[in-house]
């Protein structure tokens, strides 16, 4: 569809709506002194009443925009009053102790707060991050339920957004960006995402047209915030695939404080689910700390440091893929000798010191450093037979193979080692002037980088060695003639490279609240700059440059209906990092060019009631323009890219999110995206790009028993359309193009929380020191789906024939989980 008509069409939608009243709504739990639910509490405000239920919940509507009074009374209690003014549809959680002494009253102003919601971040609450079952749970996989974030791997965190890939999405943790190890090429090999889920306090994600003030990535934004405790604390989680505790940590004078988390993952449960068996023995473990220091009112210091060691041992055995047609089944029957052998060590310290000068101007100073150790070793030998399966049902040997059509062998070679050191140094600022904020930064990096690449690939078919079909060799036709020629690795690359690149950024941006009339209009306006530097042993690059200017709009109209429109937009541009400096080859080009965004992105957040509950509807169309692509190929979650700026591309498409109570007192949210995205390279023509994953639907579900509010149920659907993918590396993706079969997989969790904030206190003689004690099953891939990630080409020497043999990814997986809190 043309992208006028999309927007055309979106404009006739939202202007057509109908209009809803807007109240306010405050909503809790009514305790008693002994923190036993209190039921039959009859709640009253302005004319409306309603009662507390047995498990002491209660929600009330009240009218917005003028102070009124909340009564609790109950036959047995005193009663208790509270004074609110809520803003139109804004919705207030109050959580009430009622005395059986004295009366209490209270009072509670909320002004609504937009800053969010105008930029078109979406916020995630924690407690979702941390119940939501999935195969790598934490923010990547809620990330994934979103519309226009996108992965067909459930072993990897790694996500693409819009069209993006996975190295066009900045992390930040407490202002400082985050790295990941380079040599990864499958999500097996992944381990732990550097966030830890238990030490987190906010996070928000944007996916497009977002601010100046974060950093130089085409496609998006994670910013995740971590907590200050006030006083101590613990909790601890366990279950098959590992466990984490973190411990919470104020002293005497609240002056200092830290949280720190330790964690350990071993994926053998949901790896040995796969086709390949293996003998798998991964170590995957992890420190991190975050301490503050608040020196005075006006001075505060942190420190944010993590170490990572990711050890992965990989010994396959024997595999069985079936495959095919019914009609025509097949299989590939492969075995292995060898094992493969990496390991990825990261450290990481950052300082940042915040400093008060006024009650208008902050400033902050941030440094850190990232180093990571990598190598990645491997030897292994495949013998692979092709045959065809014997399909007759009432046969002795049904589904096995009746005859082998083809066999070979594959020899799998690789000494990769990699050193890189990371250094940045950053001061930033914040001016609040009358009606005018303004931010400011200037930031150093320097990247050393030392790299060797040894890896080849020998393939044999029939006993007869193949030639790599790219290099200008004689015929090989054997075995119906002889040949002559040399013999060479199918694949071959040898690369040692050590390069420095430095860096300079900074960034400047103005926002403004301003009233029209009734209606209210935040108005942002930034640009970016970048200059970098590449030298290495062989050759240095060119000083290169680049200025980013964005903009963003966002108008709250004064309507009966709840509705928030933004138009933002602007120049996004991504200097090459280490990754995409080098080729296939292993070979560097120091002097490729940054890629370039251009972004244009329409929104509207539709906030209405539906049941008497608060359901919010957000959409947004985007179209990006982009020039100086540095085409890819996508392997897993390895990316080699061609290091040059031959391309051209698009990407466009539309998102919807609609979330809400689907049950009450619970955020549950149903997805949906769609997204094209094409490129030209060389002026050939338009293709799809490695990552077009046309249709998106995703679901996150919360729910609980009515009769027994302790048990609960977490649900998490993903469906993704085919993503291109699936050739051979080294075909041509203009002659050869292909795609996967869709992406579907079911998570879901069952949970009994014996103890948490709401529940009684039945379990409190057992468990008297827990604040928060739950057991949960959980169910991978419910449904049993055959996810593949990539294929395996099988090549028969005498048919001439290749096959495409899917690689499966993880299959039911069961995982029992216990989490408690001190």
């Amino acid at each position: 569809m043309n992208i006028k008509k999309i927007f055309f069409v979106w404009i006739l939608f939202w202007t057509g709506l109908s209009s809803f009243a807007q109240t306010s709504r405050v909503k809790g739990v009514i305790l008693d002194k002994n923190n036993k639910p209190v039921d039959n509490v009859n709640v009253f405000c302005s004319g409306r009443s309603t009662q507390s239920n047995a498990q002491g919940f209660y929600l009330i509507t009240i009218p917005a925009n003028q102070k009124v009074t909340l009564v609790f009374s109950h036959v047995s209690l005193k009663k208790a009053t509270l004074l609110l003014i809520l803003k139109e549809n804004e919705e207030q959680v109050f959580n009430l102790v009622m005395s059986d002494q004295q009366e209490q009253m209270g009072e509670i102003i909320v002004t609504n707060n937009n800053k969010k919601q105008i930029q078109g971040i979406t916020v995630i609450e924690p407690e979702i991050i941390k119940n939501i079952p999935g195969a790598n749970a934490g923010i990547e996989s809620i990330l994934k339920t979103l519309p226009g974030v996108n992965s067909n791997n459930e072993l990897s965190t790694q996500y693409a957004v819009r069209g993006g890939n996975y190295d066009e999405n900045l992390v930040y943790v407490n202002e400082i960006e985050i790295y990941r190890p380079f040599l990864i090429r499958s999500g097996q090999q992944e381990g732990l995402s550097f966030t830890n889920t238990d030490l987190v306090q906010n996070v928000e994600f944007s996916a497009g047209g977002f601010q100046a003030k974060f950093g130089d990535k085409l496609s998006s934004v994670l910013d995740i915030t971590y907590r200050k405790p006030t006083k101590f604390g613990a909790t601890l989680e366990a279950s098959f695939l590992g466990g984490s505790v973190s411990v919470d940590a104020v002293s005497k004078n609240k002056k200092w404080s830290a949280i720190t988390g330790v964690r350990y993952r071993n994926n053998s449960l949901l790896v040995k689910s796969q086709d390949t068996q293996t003998n798998y023995t991964p170590t995957f473990a992890d420190i991190q700390t975050n301490i503050n220091y608040q020196a005075s009112a006006k001075w505060q210091w942190s420190f944010l440091g993590n170490l990572s060691q990711n050890k992965y041992s990989y010994q396959p055995l024997t595999r069985q893929t079936k495959f095919g047609t019914i009609d025509k089944p097949m299989a590939l029957t492969v075995y292995y000798e060898g094992q493969e052998k990496d390991r990825y060590d990261t450290y990481f310290g950052a300082f940042k010191s915040t400093f008060k000068a006024t009650d208008k101007l902050t400033l902050k100073l941030i440094g850190s450093i990232f180093h990571t150790l990598e190598q990645e070793y491997f030897d292994i030998f495949a013998q692979y037979r092709l045959g065809a399966v014997n399909s007759n049902i009432g046969s002795d040997s049904y589904g096995d193979v009746a005859y082998t059509e083809g066999i070979g062998s594959q020899l799998n070679h690789a000494r990769n080692d990699l050193d890189a050191l990371i250094v940045n140094a950053e001061i930033k600022g914040f001016y609040d002037w009358k009606k005018n904020q303004l931010e400011w930064g200037a930031k150093y990096t320097r990247e050393s980088i030392r790299d060797r690449v040894v890896e080849w690939e020998v393939i044999d078919s029939a006993g007869f060695s193949i030639n790599p079909p790219i290099i200008d060799l004689p015929k090989n036709d054997q075995p119906y003639s002889s040949y002559t020629g040399p013999l060479v690795p199918y694949q071959n690359v040898r690369a040692t490279n050590f390069n420095t690149i430095n860096r300079f950024s900074g960034y400047g941006q103005w926002s403004r609240k301003e009233n029209f009339g009734k209606s209210e209009v935040w108005l942002n306006a930034g640009v970016r700059m970048h200059s970098w530097v590449v030298k290495g042993a062989i050759e240095n690059g060119n000083t290169q440059f680049t200025f980013s200017p964005r903009a963003q709009i966002a108008i709250k109209p004064y309507w009966k209906k709840d509705m928030v429109f933004r138009i933002s937009g602007g120049v996004y541009q991504q200097p090459p990092f280490y990754r995409e400096l080098r080729d296939a080859d292993g070979i560097v080009h120091p002097n490729v060019k940054a890629q370039q965004s251009i972004h244009f992105v329409v929104g509207n957040d539709f906030s209405f009631k539906m049941w008497e509950r608060p359901f919010k509807l957000v959409s947004e169309m985007y179209y990006k323009s982009l020039t100086d692509v540095n085409t890819y190929t996508i392997d897993n979650v390895r990316i080699r890219y061609a290091a040059s700026n031959v391309a051209k591309g698009y990407a466009q498409g539309l998102d919807l999110r609609l979330n809400g109570e689907f049950v009450p007192s619970t955020e549950s949210w149903l997805s949906f995206g769609y997204l094209k995205t094409e490129e030209n390279s060389e002026n050939i023509g338009y293709i799809a790009r490695p990552t077009d994953q046309r249709l998106k639907f995703g679901m996150l579900f919360q729910d609980y028993m009515p009769n027994i509010p302790s048990v609960k149920l977490y649900l998490n659907l993903v469906y993704n359309t085919g993503l291109p993918g699936g050739s051979p590396s080294y075909a041509d993706p203009y002659l050869y193009q292909n795609r996967l079969n869709d992406y579907r997989r079911v998570d879901i969790g069952f949970s009994k929380v014996f103890i948490d904030n709401n529940a009684g206190n039945q379990y409190k003689n057992w468990f008297g020191n827990f604040k928060e004690l739950a057991i949960g099953l959980e169910i991978f891939n419910l449904f049993n789906n055959q996810n593949a990630i990539t294929n395996t080409w099988v090549r028969d020497v005498y048919s001439k024939n290749e096959y495409a043999i899917p690689n499966y990814m993880t299959t039911r997986v069961f995982n029992v989980k216990l989490s408690a809190k001190l």
